[in-house]
C-alpha cells in the first residue's frame, strides 16, 4: 500500500488506479472492516488526524478529481465519508523520497510518465497536505 503525498497527477495511469483501490482500501481499514494491514505505516499519518476517515476522504476526493481529468469514472460514490479542509503536514525530506521513488517505479513501467518526471525539482503535493522542513517521515519504510 503506498498513499503518495504527492499530487496524483504524476502517476501513470496504472498508479492512479491502483492508488484509488489502495487508498479505498485503507477506508475498510479506518472502519474496521479488514483485519488486514491495520498497523500499515502509510496510514499512519491519516490516523493521528481528529477525524481520520474524514482526512482520508478528502484524500480520495483529489484522487477521484484526478481519474475524472483524465477521463476515467471512479465511483465517487465509494467515498463513505465527508471530507475536511484541515491539512496534514509532510516533510520536504519524504516528498523529495517519494518524488525518487515514483521515479524509480515509472522508470521500469512507463518511460512517457517517467520523462515528464525527470524535469520536476520541486513537486506539487497532493492538496490534503502542507510541506515542511524535516527529513524523510519516520513511518516510511526505507
Amino acid at each position: 500500500m503506498r498513499i503518495w503525498s504527492l499530487h496524483p497527477q504524476y502517476l501513470d495511469d496504472k498508479g492512479l488506479t491502483a492508488l484509488w483501490r489502495e487508498t479505498l482500501l485503507a477506508q475498510k481499514v479506518l472502519l474496521g472492516e479488514t483485519g488486514g494491514y491495520r498497523n500499515h505505516p502509510q496510514l499512519a499519518r491519516f490516523k493521528l488526524q481528529t477525524d481520520p476517515l474524514a482526512a482520508l476522504a478528502a484524500y480520495l476526493l483529489e484522487v477521484q478529481r484526478e481519474a475524472e481529468r483524465r477521463g476515467y469514472r471512479f465511483d465517487a460514490g465509494r467515498i463513505l465519508h465527508k471530507g475536511t479542509d484541515d491539512k496534514i503536514s509532510v516533510t520536504e525530506g519524504q516528498v523529495g523520497y517519494e518524488l525518487e521513488h515514483l521515479r524509480e517505479k515509472l522508470k521500469e513501467r512507463d518511460r512517457a510518465a517517467y520523462e515528464r518526471l525527470t524535469h520536476v525539482e520541486r513537486p506539487t503535493v497532493h492538496p490534503l497536505f502542507i510541506v515542511v522542513s524535516g527529513g524523510v517521515e519516520d513511518w516510511e519504510k526505507i
